[in-house]
């Protein structure tokens, strides 16, 4: 009864947050579930007309987030609300029994009598059932979830099914953006031209057929523009600590978040996107340089890529959280994952993302000494989870000195086994010149 551990801590978990979301449980804090309620019944209205909000500066999503927003027509015997939350609980079941199937694929025990198999292992298993849970009640007040169950089907999808993978990619893409990510860790050679390739046409198809169809489509990308510097971000920490030293600035509403509004904070955003392309280049970098590929580095990549994309943002909204839980959850499937350490520091700041949202948000907004040491210590851990996975992600794919470099059948270099990317471990065989064994 491997299976039932998991599973009852699941459903016990999942009960709580229903709870909390149907408000028999009750947080203290502001009111999660505003966004369903109010904003994504707003757009609902609007969406179902056929058109986008695009008079509305919130709409800052690309065009397939009109599905998920639409998404509770599908049980419209319920109220918009109550549907959407149990659609959300939906989407977290499908992204837990990925997983569970994937811990399991290689068999029910491994060499040494271990569930999953010498190359899985249940530790993501219990990485998402522990990161959804402490994050709390947002994770299904927030439509992420579902972009998060997709991202990791394309994730698991890859190895055996790339040109599968690269289209739940790019549909992923189309629903919040951040999947594209997950085609930076794809092996060099035939799995990167399918999934690429398949990645192209469907986002071209879907972006095309909403803007044939729907009116605003592209109204969002002038809206995620105009964002400033939220108070949860890593730029945000330069204005918490000026308030204790009387700079004239203030926290307010401002394109659907809350964000500092005052001298210098647009000097604060600009260096934001510069670091997040400073990460993009680094990325680049990697993908150019790097020459070993194992079943995990696509994992490995993705989540190295969101993580640097979250932590160097403009704005850490609290359901950030749940993409990162989710590619973590996919390295702790997978044993030669060398991210374990970062994952852990995630889910460890996805803990204390509960404590800063929603129950010490009221501190975090008047900048007082808690709301401070809450919001560094949870963007520390991000930092500190953001440099590691970089050189983990950087040293576990480059080969040692007296390794030589593969070159596949048709001598282009590519490192891609006959059998397709899934069919060995790729890690280049030690020089014959010395005894030493290839790590």
């Amino acid at each position: 009864m491997a299976l039932a551990g998991p599973v009852a801590v699941w459903a016990l978990t999942r009960t709580v947050l229903l709870l909390c979301v149907f408000k028999v449980v009750t947080l203290p804090g502001p009111d999660f579930t505003n966004d369903v309620n109010v904003i994504y019944r707003g757009w609902f209205e609007v969406l179902k007309s056929g058109v986008f909000p695009e008079n509305d500066v919130t709409w800052q999503y690309p065009p397939a987030a009109a599905l998920a927003i639409l998404s509770p027509a599908l049980l419209s015997f319920l109220d918009y609300a109550a549907a959407f939350y149990l659609l959300a609980c939906a989407a977290d079941a499908v992204a837990f029994g990925l997983l569970l199937h994937a811990s399991g694929r290689h068999g029910r025990t491994g060499g040494a009598g271990r569930p999953g198999g010498s190359g899985r292992r249940r530790a993501g298993v219990w990485g998402w059932v522990a990161g959804v849970a402490v994050l709390g009640p947002t994770a299904y007040a927030r439509y992420d979830l579902m972009v998060t169950a997709v991202a990791i089907g394309a994730l698991l999808a890859g190895a055996r099914h790339p040109r599968a993978a690269g289209a739940l990619v790019a549909f992923g893409a189309m629903l919040k953006i951040w999947p594209g990510l997950l085609l930076l860790g794809t092996p060099r050679g035939r799995a990167t031209r399918a999934a690429w390739t398949a990645a192209l046409i469907t986002g071209v198809v879907v972006m095309g057929l909403f803007a044939a169809t729907m009116p605003g489509t592209f109204a969002f990308l002038g809206f995620q523009q105009s964002r400033g510097t939220e108070v949860e971000s890593l730029g945000a920490m330069v204005f918490h600590v000026a308030r204790q030293f009387g700079w004239e600035g203030q926290v307010l509403l401002n394109y659907g978040s809350m964000e500092f509004v005052g001298p210098y904070v647009n000097l604060v955003s600009d260096a934001a996107l510069l670091l997040t392309f400073a990460g993009f280049a680094w990325l680049v970098l990697w993908r150019l340089r790097a020459v070993k590929w194992t079943e995990a580095t696509p994992a490995d990549a993705a989540f190295t890529a969101v993580l640097l994309f979250t932590t160097t943002s403009r704005v850490i909204s609290p359901q950030y959280m749940i993409w990162l839980v989710g590619l973590a959850a996919v390295c702790l499937t997978l044993r030669t994952s060398r991210q374990t350490l970062p994952s852990v520091l995630v889910l460890a700041a996805t803990a204390v993302t509960l404590l800063e949202f929603p129950l010490g948000f009221a501190h975090v907004v008047a900048s007082d000494w808690l709301g401070v040491l809450l919001l560094a210590v949870r963007n520390g851990l991000l930092v500190a989870a953001s440099l590691l996975a970089c050189r983990r992600l950087w040293r576990s794919t480059k080969p040692a000195p007296h390794e030589a470099l593969p070159e596949d059948e048709d001598g282009s270099g590519d490192t891609e086994s006959p059998d397709g990317p899934h069919g060995r471990d790729v890690t280049p065989a030690p020089s014959p010149r010395t005894n030493a064994t290839a790590p």
